[in-house]
């Protein structure tokens, strides 16, 4: 019999890590990552991944599985994640968990997604020909799918012409969703913007402290500079900071400021699924109120 899956979802700095190791614990439970950062091995401090005291009590997935020169797709990520959901066992149910609603939604809502690996060579051609160029191409080919994507997301046009000239079918012709038959019950973490505010600053203060410059130092030392997960919050403003360009107080406040704004983000994403339950993140009684929700 296949178990519900527990999504624990939520922007950043919201607590859920902790309830998710709480409630693993209670429910004999194993925790599948949402989060399309932690995938990569030795950017450890500025992803906030799970402590290896966390992960010692708690058998953890999708972490470190790729290494930082590689590209996990979304398709790669969405088969081992349906994959380590349809091992489970009832003794054992599955928890993901995390802030990436891409990676949530490709399960939850069973999204179908070509099957299409990066095409270097074809990218560096189109990318060769502008975003104003290819978008106009894009909306020859495939209208439908031009008329989804803003003119200037340079990733998402991208994409959809790679899609077409390899497969010779249209993105949105290949798009859709098939939705699991084993239940799912989505818990939402947020939190009043003030108290999210004091926990990003926390978390930016713990980072510096556990090693985050130290931790850029070396992934700059082994891939350069130029390594496109350096272009990431915390590590694009440690660079900076590396580089000489800003100074590390400034690079702290960066790194705050564009947290705050990402969190933001990722508040919207979510708020507009209303199948998600919400909590406090700040409640000192959530674990129980979760549990209730889930008992019920």
């Amino acid at each position: 019999m296949q178990p519900p899956l527990i999504v624990i979802c939520g922007a950043t700095a919201t607590g859920k890590s902790g309830l998710a190791c709480q409630l693993a614990q209670r429910l004999n439970a194993f925790i599948i990552s949402a989060d399309s950062r932690q995938v990569y091995r030795e950017l450890d401090i500025g992803t906030a991944k799970p402590t290896p005291e966390q992960q010692a009590l708690v058998p953890h997935y999708l972490i470190d599985i790729c290494e930082p020169t590689e590209t996990l797709t979304l398709a790669q990520y969405q088969e081992q994640a349906q994959s380590l959901i349809e091992s489970a066992s009832p003794s054992s149910p599955p928890l993901l968990v995390g802030g990436t609603g891409l990676y949530i939604k490709s399960i939850v809502r069973g999204l179908k997604i070509p099957r299409v690996a990066p095409q270097p060579q074809l990218r560096s051609q189109l990318n060769f020909l502008g975003q104003s160029q290819c978008y106009m191409m894009l909306k020859q080919v495939d209208p439908v799918a031009a008329s989804k994507i803003h003119p200037n997301d340079q990733v998402r046009t991208l994409r959809a012409l790679e899609v077409f000239y390899v497969t010779g079918l249209s993105i949105s012709e290949q798009q859709g969703e098939n939705p699991p038959s084993y239940p799912i019950v989505q818990i939402g973490l947020d939190c009043e913007p003030e108290a999210l505010q004091k926990r990003i600053e926390q978390r930016t203060e713990q980072m510096i402290s556990r090693g985050l410059v130290e931790e850029v130092e070396k992934i700059v030392q082994k891939y350069g500079w130029n390594l496109p997960l350096l272009n990431t919050l915390g590590y694009a403003e440690t660079r900076q900071y590396l580089q000489g360009k800003i100074s590390l107080a400034t690079a702290k406040h960066e790194i705050i400021l564009h947290t705050r704004q990402f969190a933001k983000r990722q508040r919207t994403w979510f708020r507009a699924y209303p199948e998600i339950q919400w909590f406090d993140g700040t409640s000192s009684s959530l674990l129980d109120q979760v549990w209730c929700t889930l008992v019920k």
